[in-house]
């Protein structure tokens, strides 16, 4: 369980940040998680609530998670389109030739402090 160890990496980063900006409490955060990342979101938000009880800086605070759409981009005719729902085969001309250009992020969009 890599959630874990992301809510604890998040967590640090903020508390980094409160540090340097003298804030005391941190009232909700919000995650862009993409939906090809790996991440579990019920399990990120069980983590996060755990780990919330153990951290007064964190007391009641809220997770928000907002899922990024997964997009490949296709080498050969340079169209995009969605990766779930066609994989790494592009959809328009057959090539196998594509990347991924979002949806394995996991990254802070926002924090709300005191």
């Amino acid at each position: 369980m890599h959630e874990l160890g992301i809510v604890t990496h998040v967590m640090q980063t903020l508390t980094d940040i409160a540090a340097e900006n003298e804030v005391t409490h941190i009232g909700s955060v919000t995650l862009e998680v993409g939906e090809v990342s790996g991440v579990v979101n019920d399990l990120i938000l069980d983590c996060w609530d755990y780990m919330c009880r153990k951290r007064p800086l964190f007391t009641d605070c809220r997770l928000k998670l907002e899922v990024l759409q997964a997009v490949t981009i296709c080498g050969d005719c340079e169209k995009t389109y969605p990766t779930v729902r066609y994989g790494r085969t592009c959809p328009y001309c057959g090539s196998s030739e594509t990347w991924l250009l979002t949806g394995n992020e996991c990254t802070i969009k926002e924090i709300e402090a005191e």
